[in-house]
């Protein structure tokens, strides 16, 4: 029974911050579309504001990872 939890809880430590990074990055990607439009020398400045949001799938993965080890 125990690894069945230490499973679900890597599966939500994924699960959880890849949903919350592709709802942030549809915000910030129609914000940015809408920014590009008017400023397109600001191109740079969206596209670290996009991939902001990929550390938290990258430390969710490494958070699972730790877990699965203790399997």
């Amino acid at each position: 029974m125990d690894k069945t939890w230490l499973a679900f809880a890597a599966a939500l430590a994924i699960g959880l911050p890849a949903l919350a990074t592709g709802w942030a990055q549809s915000k910030i990607g129609a914000a940015g579309a809408g920014t590009l439009s008017e400023k397109p020398e600001l191109s740079a400045t969206i596209i670290i504001l996009v991939a902001i949001p990929e550390t938290m799938v990258i430390l969710g993965f490494v958070v699972a990872a730790m877990i699965l080890l203790m399997l």
